[in-house]
This record gives C-alpha cells, structure tokens and sequence, in this order.
C-alpha cells in the first residue's frame, strides 16, 4: 500500500494483516431448492407444502411464488461458475424431495435425480466441495396430506427418501445434512402458520418435532446403509441464543422455557437420547407425549460426524409485561398464533437497535457463544456455520449493488467464529447465507440475503460488493481488519 507521509514523500506500508483461519477450512454458500429452482412441474416433479402455501391467498407477501424463483433449474452451470469465480470451495444445497419421490413415497424419478447428479459433477469439476441437505422444508404435498410431519409415518418416509438419494450421489458427495432447522418446520409450520403448511396446532407442533427427531434418527441409520464410510453426517439446526432482560427469577424462567422449546426439544434426543423433563412438564396442558414410544430417543440419538449451525440473530427474553404490550418480537413473522407451544406469556425483546432489513437486531457476539456451547455440549464433534447472512435494501446504480451494511455484517460474524475457534471451538466451514437474492418464504421476493443481486424480470445476476469482498476472504483463507 502506498501513502504519502507529512513531507511529501512516497512510502510504502505492508497491507494490513490477516486475522487467518484454520488451513482446509471451508468458504461456501448456501441455498435451498424451493427458494432458487423452480420448474415445479418439470421432469415429473409434483407439489410440496410450499408450492400449496405459496398459492394460498394471503400468506405469501405479495402473492409471491417459487414457480420460478431464481431459474437455477435452467442456469445451474452459469451459477456454479459463479461460485468458482467467487473462490467458493464448498455449496451447500438442498434437494427437493417431490423432484425425487413425487408422492413421497416408491421409486426415485431418476430425471430428479439427474438434475442433482449433474450439479454436483459441475461443482466437483470447479474444485467446489458439494454439501446435500436432504430436507429444507418442501414436504411433498400428498404425504401432509396423509398428516405431514404430525404423523410417526412421515418420519419413515423420510427415511426411504434419504437412502434412495443416498444411493444416487454416495459416489460423489461426501458431507451430508438430514434437516434443516427442524424448529421452523415442527413451530412455524404448525403451530403459529407463517411457514407452510400453514397449520395452527401447538400440540401437532410439538408431535411434528419429535417425528422429526425420529426421521433423522432413521434417515441417519439409512445413509449409514448406503454411503461409503468416508461419508460424514451431520444435521443443520437454528438454535436460539436466548438471554434473560434482567436477572429477575422470572425473566430467568422464560429464558429456561424459551430454551426448552428452540434448542433442548432437538438437542435432547439428538445428543442426549432424552428429552428435557422440563419441557414435558412446561407443556403438559397441551399432551402427554405419549408420540414418544420406547427407542425413539435412542434412535435420534445417533452418532453425528459434524453439527451445523444457523445463526443470525439472538433471542432476549422476559416474563410478560402488560405495560409493554405490543408485536412479539422474536424475529419469526406475523401472526395470531404463537410458535412457542405453552409459552406464549413470554416478550420478546431486541437485543439492541442496529437491525437488518428483517427486522433482526445485529449481534455477533451469540454466535460466539453458540459455538462455544456446542463445543461443550458436543464435545469431539465437529461444527459448521451452515447459514449466517443478513437482508438489506439493496438497488442497483450504474449496474452495481453496493451493500457496506451487509460487509459489516459478515465481518462482524467471521470475527465472531474466529474467536471462538481461538477459544477451543473446532469449527470447519462457514456457509454464507445466501448465494442468491431468492424466494424468501412468506416475504416473498421482498427480501434480499443474496450476495449476488438477482433482476426477477431477466434473471440477471449482478454480484455485489459483499460478494467481491467475500471472494478475498475466501480466496486469502484471512479476514481483513475492518475498515
């Protein structure tokens, strides 16, 4: 770098420093297949929950649908060439189940699984390391409505589904995901309705998430069946950090009960082959968990190879105050219903007042802490930051998008995880969330998480400056001091 000192003369300083990470870790992106593919009705593929939500009037902002999305069905090789000029060495992507086993149930429709069989060889042969999540909420519509993820049968079709792709990809794909934040399909789907299917029943709610549970106990022990042994699994959740308003002892109770609900509901049985007493007795009012049968818990307790993390924003909580009535704030949509099964005399507070364009307070300090306390909760295992990003209002000028609050962002986060590492956290990889502006759920095409800007009229792509700004972490392996 050159610079001109007090008497004029030219001088030459080294760059500023790298804060490094860790040799082989991983820079990627992630997407998932209802919110980038489209061609729902492509190649034999048949309605999810979401091609069903999104055409239901009124819960979708704007009507929006995923009937098109971003086209990545059609330009996935522009796309991936994208991610290799970028430097990306990992894409995280999901698999839309009604593209490979329309009814959710039988043989694989293997022009599906073409699709993926050639997106994955188009990453491989770009040096890009493929990630499969099997499931990023596209139930297939006719297994919801046999009774969805309520019904114990969903968990075993899920199952069957995994191994049919696991037999397809084992050759080529390595790194595995069962679920992606089950919490949002079990709560948001079925208990407060703002995520497909849409339905209102805490009580199915929590049924929903201990079939999840089980299916990924299943769908773990099916991918072990057909995958080499080098394979790792692992399974994407979106804990919540929660913090306590005040000390007060009933402050520090719904901080208790909230946990229950968004983190020890998953992370008892998957790391513990239990589920919390607590959480039962918190919501006996609603069931008796008689859904749990005996080896359930043993089942979702399975060996896990990594766990993946989602974080974007933590969660202060409190006991309800009268005075202070007004939205809840926990950063999860609109609606009379609450997703906290039993809890629903709970506030929701920001953590402060710098919020992105969701709306969600900007702290990366609970992604410290989050990685700090699976490391202690999972000790040996592996972690993965497998989503992190934040929205702005983002606009092109002069055929640029200049997005500086979104730079802060990832900065911000990077040093979160780099300090947790230098505090004893092994993590691996970081998945920028997103690759692409996409379908995002019931905002619709409202909200922006890509780093490369899409024009829904052309389909055009247009990166922005926090995608040239993450293409030199990512090819330097070092974060840059912040400017």
């Amino acid at each position: 770098m050159t610079t001109t000192n007090n008497t004029g003369t030219a001088t030459t300083t080294a760059p500023a420093p790298l804060t490094r990470f860790p040799a082989g870790f991983l820079w990627g992106s992630a997407t998932a297949a209802y919110q980038i593919e489209g061609a729902v009705a492509e190649d034999g593929r048949t309605p999810s929950i979401w091609d069903t939500f999104s055409h239901t009037p009124g819960k979708v902002h704007n009507g929006d649908t995923g009937d098109v999305a971003v086209d990545h069905y059609h330009r996935w090789r522009d796309d991936v060439r994208l991610m290799a000029d970028l430097g990306l060495t990992a894409y995280r992507f999901s698999v839309a189940w009604p593209r490979v086993q329309p009814t959710g149930r039988g043989p694989a429709v293997q022009r599906g699984l073409d699709f993926y069989r050639g997106l994955v060889d188009e990453l491989l042969g770009h040096g890009i390391k493929p990630v499969v999540t099997l499931y990023h909420w596209d139930l297939p519509q006719e297994l919801e409505s046999a009774g969805g993820w309520p019904e114990r049968d969903t968990a075993y079709r899920f199952a069957e589904y995994a191994g049919l792709v696991g037999e397809a990809l084992g050759d080529r794909v390595e790194q595995w995901v069962t679920l992606n934040e089950p919490w949002c399909s079990a709560f948001l789907g079925y208990s407060s309705g703002v995520h497909a299917p849409g339905r209102t029943d805490p009580a199915a709610a929590l049924r929903a998430a201990h079939h999840l549970n089980l299916g990924h106990g299943l769908a773990v022990q099916a991918l072990r069946d057909v995958l080499p042994a080098r394979a790792d699994i692992g399974i994407s959740l979106n804990p919540s950090v929660v913090r306590a308003l005040t000390d007060a002892p009933a402050d520090l109770d719904a901080k208790r009960r909230i946990d229950a609900l968004a983190n020890r509901v998953f992370t008892g049985p998957l790391l513990k082959g239990a589920y919390p007493q607590d959480l039962i007795d918190d919501t006996a009012r609603l069931t008796d968990w008689s859904f749990v049968r005996d080896g359930d818990t043993a089942v979702a307790h399975q060996p896990l190879d990594f766990i993946g993390l989602n974080y974007y924003t933590p969660a202060v909580v409190s006991a309800a105050r009268p005075e202070e009535d007004g939205p809840r704030l926990d950063g999860h949509g609109a609606s009379e219903h609450s997703p906290w099964p039993a809890s629903e005399d709970i506030a929701f507070h920001h953590a402060n007042d710098e919020v992105t364009a969701m709306n969600w307070p900007v702290d990366a300090t609970g992604l410290t802490d989050l990685l700090l306390d699976y490391t202690a909760q999972a000790p040996g295992v592996p972690l993965y930051v497998t989503e992190n990003g934040a929205a702005y209002e983002d606009v092109v000028v002069d055929g640029q998008v200049h997005d500086p609050e979104r730079v802060r962002y990832l900065h911000l986060h990077l040093a979160a995880i780099r300090e947790a590492i230098d505090r004893g956290a092994d993590v691996r990889g970081y998945f920028l969330w997103s690759l692409l502006d996409n379908f995002e759920w019931a905002y619709g095409y409202g909200k922006r998480f890509g780093a490369v800007y899409v024009d829904y009229e052309t389909q055009a792509r247009i990166p922005k400056s926090s995608a040239a700004w993450y293409s030199q972490v990512a090819r330097s392996g070092g974060l840059p001091a912040a400017e």
